[in-house]
């Protein structure tokens, strides 16, 4: 891993916690929706539209129908954000 991903996990680290409300979530990889408690449709909408602008990246909906966990999410923003 290098210093960008290190800060592209960051970044990402601070939108779940300011999505979700929890200033000590720690993100990983295989967690998925059923790992944080606020974490339902309208708050999944938000997150996508928060790290979309904090990244200023669009994800297209088959992107979004694909995500399955955090590690998902982090694979397409590494991508989008070396093109």
């Amino acid at each position: 891993m290098n210093s960008n991903d290190d800060e592209i996990t960051e970044r990402l680290t601070r939108v779940f916690r300011s999505v979700f409300r929890e200033p000590d979530l720690i993100i990983q990889p295989e967690m998925t929706s059923a790992d944080v408690e606020n974490w339902d449709s309208l708050s999944h909408i938000n997150l996508v539209a928060a790290v979309e602008k904090e990244f200023k990246i669009r994800f297209t909906t088959s992107e979004i129908m694909e995500l399955k966990n955090v590690g998902d999410l982090d694979g397409i923003v590494h991508q989008k954000t070396r093109s």
